[in-house]
């Protein structure tokens, strides 16, 4: 679960959406901001507000931002709810006069949601961040600021430099935006390293100093003063972190005294945040407190012991032998696999109606010692070696019965309604256990509740030995109460609300068709200007409103080829907002100006679209990665493809440099590989398949053989990042999971493997397009997203030539792609990313369920560059 995106959902009951847009009744509201952010802009001065941040710069007497350095050493400071106004305006009447750029949060809900428990701990605790022009002017700033803030309180800031015993802290960093691709092929703040280079800004949540940097003198005792810090005098040995959060972290250790194996939980003041604003140490007073009354009991770890070290608590746990619940899915569950055998599907229910009844009984016994867990998911479940003996763990969120409320903390997918307090709120979760067990997608209920009704008729279809009455029950609970007439997808009358028109399964084409692309019309946003249909939170982050990926381009090219028509009005929204493309819009093909100027020419814009390659082209775009996403093998298919289509020599000869250039980044690949270094991606998106797929175009261009050859070179090495399933099937090894999706795993390599195959014959591919098709065949994925979900298994068998794709494998996934559908606004649609609100773009959402579809009703749909559907 990536916790970013539960900030995401809290503002909007459908979509993804910027904190600042909470709302209430349906109805935009303005919540309560700083004092200090409702101040007059100062003459001389420039304000900008992205939601999360409010930016002043001083400008010159032009009227332009004055420039500074684009990097070096930045102070922040840190804030609680309690201090944070009066922070702000000290800091504004500091730095205002002396004409230092500085930002701050602006409104305390933002601030309660960047010290929250999920939120990121790269980002923990900065309120506000101080631009000095030099490091002489950095050391006046720490030590007059840092004497006006003294005894304020904050959360430690875990990636810099604490000064003294006061909220300020510094790092070495970005001062402006730039980007570079990361070695995991992620696209990332950048600073110039002492070559000139961009490199990676590392964010990561520990202070350290670039190796081209020195660390200024008078920082030195600082940075002595953190080191003095260390556990070596407690009577525990530290030996493994098992997981962090903002609130702290959690680690197994042993006892010196006896040995004993424990688990030591870390909470740190003023940060992870529940809903209520209690920090990490009031929740694990929390936890402390239920489980000496839980003591004895069997179900819950023993508490051991209780200490301090520099301000930040921990509680000393029995060790709970086993793994989380949520561990035992990917190799239990008999739905991962294209052809799942009835006596395994048989075993598997057995085995989940026993831990579930396990779990029941031991819920009950906590609610007989009067607390109410408030917190039960599938992973504070451990469950013991013997595979059936249960024990819960993480109580921070527990209360006694007669104290409790609402839920101040959860997993989304098992978050009560408002109206359940109490011992409702775990009979809830059970509830939601009951199905989670067999369809782990329980999130969904976050956007509609009823869609338990359609996930317990899916269960009771695909595990014929679960009792009817196990699943009824629990759709009851998970129900009771819910309003009438949000409901999910589906067709049958027990899935249709009262009143509700029964929205098309995806195979009723085009009827399904219409409805996904009436749904996304009805969701367009015209009137804003950061983004004209919902989608993934990375439109938030990067400015990705535009892009094919995320972005109004995607989702217009999709309805286009998808046979859905075009959409005027948004088409003059994305003109309008791309004359010119905001500065520092990315340049990629599915993340900014290539993939923006190859739907506008798609879409009957040329000059347009020769406007973005302009924009382009002026920039260095020769620094990029080799990868399709974002970098050179994406831009250079959009030259070759403009150069072709307009005749421009000027954009024949950057697509021929940009061969030249990827040519060079596999050979150095090629060269690295086996000498170990940085983990590099692998697939279509962000490994070497996007750039094979580049030489390919080119080859076809141009004739020349050598490109083919390196081509087949550049997959080889996707595929040594591979590995086979039991069933056959080819998934990417990232080390700690295996993919099989269109965007980082095997049916992305399979889609370019076709196209290789397609021009030359090769027993090695051929091999591995066979384990890609096995891969796309499963009966269960957990996601219907085109990158990332059960919609690139359909592109996939939609287009592939492999001969081991059969029209039921095609069939059965359009069939389980409907096992997710939601209604909006009584047509169809799909749920985004980490399935806690619904999307409409391209790589996430419905647009690329829609894309996909019409792939397979033989619609010319495909993504950029990988030609239409050729099977039959």
């Amino acid at each position: 679960m990536d916790k970013r995106y539960e900030i995401y959902a809290l503002a909007d009951p459908h979509f993804y959406e910027t904190p600042e847009r909470l709302s209430g009744n349906g109805r935009a509201r303005t919540l309560p901001e700083f004092d200090t952010a409702r101040r007059p802009v100062p003459a001389g001065w420039r304000s900008d507000s992205n939601g999360e941040w409010l930016s002043l710069t001083p400008l010159d007497d032009d009227g332009t931002p004055r420039q500074g350095p684009p990097q070096g050493w930045k102070i922040h400071a840190s804030a609680t709810r309690e201090n944070a106004g009066k922070t702000a305006a000290v800091i504004w009447d500091y730095c205002v006069p002396r004409g230092i750029p500085f930002k701050f949060v602006p409104a305390p809900h933002l601030l309660h949601l960047r010290n929250a428990k999920y939120a990121g701990r790269d980002t923990s605790g900065k309120f506000a961040t101080i631009y000095p022009a030099d490091e002489v002017r950095c050391q006046r700033i720490l030590e007059e600021l840092g004497e006006l803030l003294a005894g304020f309180d904050g959360p430690y800031i875990l990636t810099d430099l604490r000064w003294g015993e006061g909220p300020l802290y510094v790092r070495y960093g970005a001062f402006v935006r730039r980007l570079v691709v990361d070695p995991r092929g992620t696209l990332v703040s950048a600073v110039e390293d002492a070559g000139g280079r961009l490199v990676p800004d590392n964010r990561e949540p520990a202070f350290q100093i670039p190796e081209w940097v020195t660390l200024p003198t008078f920082l030195k005792p600082h940075l002595d003063a953190r080191n003095a810090t260390t556990v070596a005098e407690l009577p525990y040995r530290f030996e493994k972190a098992l997981h962090f959060s903002n609130g702290g972290g959690v680690y197994r250790g042993v006892d010196t005294r006896d040995e004993r194996t424990v688990v030591l939980k870390e909470g740190r003041p003023h940060a992870g945040l529940a809903a209520d604003g209690a920090d990490a140490i009031a929740r694990l007073e929390r936890e402390k407190a239920a489980l000496e009354r839980l003591s004895g009991l069997g179900v819950a770890p023993e508490a051991r012991d209780w200490f301090l070290v520099d301000d930040h608590r921990f509680l000393v746990m029995d060790h709970v032998p086993g793994r989380p619940l949520n561990a035992y899915f990917a190799e239990r569950h008999p739905l991962l696999a294209a052809d799942p055998d009835p006596e395994k599907v048989a075993a598997y229910a057995a085995w989940a109606l026993g831990i579930v009844a396990a779990v029941e009984a031991a819920v009950a016994r906590v609610h007989e010692r009067g607390i109410v867990f408030n917190d039960l998911h599938m992973f504070n479940i451990m469950v013991d070696p013997d595979e059936h003996t249960v024990t819960l763990i993480d109580f921070e969120a527990a209360t006694r019965v007669e104290e409790s409320g609402g839920q101040m903390l959860a997993h989304p997918g098992f978050w009560a309604p408002l109206d359940r307090t109490g011992p409702e709120i775990d009979h809830y979760a059970l509830a939601c256990l009951r199905l989670a067990m067999f369809l782990p997608v329980t999130t969904l209920f976050v956007v509609d509740r009823g869609k338990a009704a359609h996930l317990a008729d899916v269960i009771a279809a695909e595990f014929p030995t679960v009792p009817r009455t196990f699943l009824d029950e629990a759709v009851a609970e998970i129900t009771r109460d819910a309003a009438p007439g949000a409901g999910s997808a589906p067709t049958s009358e027990r899935r249709t609300a009262p009143g509700a028109t029964a929205l098309p399964e995806p195979a009723d084409w085009p009827a399904a068709r219409d409805s996904m692309a009436a749904g996304i019309l009805a969701s367009a946003t015209p009137d804003r200007d950061d983004r004209l249909f919902p989608g993934d939170v990375v439109q938030f982050a990067t400015g990705g409103g535009l892009g094919l990926a995320h972005g109004a381009a995607g989702v217009l090219l999709a309805l286009d080829l998808a046979g859905a028509g075009r959409f005027e009005q948004g088409e003059r929204w994305l003109l309008d907002h791309t004359a010119p493309a905001p500065r520092g819009t990315a340049l990629g093909l599915y993340d900014g100006l290539a993939g923006i100027a190859y739907a506008l020419h798609h879409l009957g814009h040329p000059q347009r679209a020769l406007d973005q390659i302009d924009t382009l082209l002026a920039e260095k775009w020769q620094r990029l990665a080799a990868q399709l996403h974002s970098g050179l093998a994406g831009v250079g298919l959009v030259l070759d493809h403009l150069a072709h289509a307009t005749g421009e020599s000027a954009l024949a000869d950057r697509a021929a440099e940009a061969t030249a250039l990827v040519a060079e980044r596999i050979t150095e690949a090629l060269a690295a590989d086996g000498t170990g270094g940085p983990p590099r991606k692998a697939g279509l998106m962000r490994g070497l398949s996007g750039p094979a797929l580049f030489l390919l175009r080119r080859h076809e261009r141009t004739g020349d053989p050598a490109l083919l050859r390196l081509a087949r070179q550049a997959l080889e090495l996707d595929l040594q990042r591979c590995r086979t399933s039991s069933d056959g099937g080819l998934h990417v090894d990232e080390g700690w999971r295996t993919m099989p999706y269109l965007a980082d795993g095997s049916a992305g390599i399979g889609m370019v493997a076709d196209d290789y195959l397609a021009l030359a014959p090769d027993p090695g591919l051929e091999r591995a397009r066979a384990g890609a098709v096995t891969a796309a065949t499963s009966r269960f994925y957990i996601q219907p997203g085109l990158f990332e979900g059960r919609a690139g298994m359909i592109l996939h068998l939609a287009r592939t030539t492999a001969p081991q794709a059969q029209d039921r494998h095609l069939a059965t996934q359009i069939d389980g792609l409907g096992w997710l559908a939601m209604r909006y606004r009584d047509h169809l649609a799909f749920p985004g990313h980490q399935m806690m609100r619904l999307s409409m773009d391209l790589a996430t959402g419905t647009a690329g369920c829609l894309l996909a579809l019409g792939a397979a009703h033989g619609t010319p749909a495909h993504l950029p560059f990988l030609p239409p559907p050729r099977r039959p």
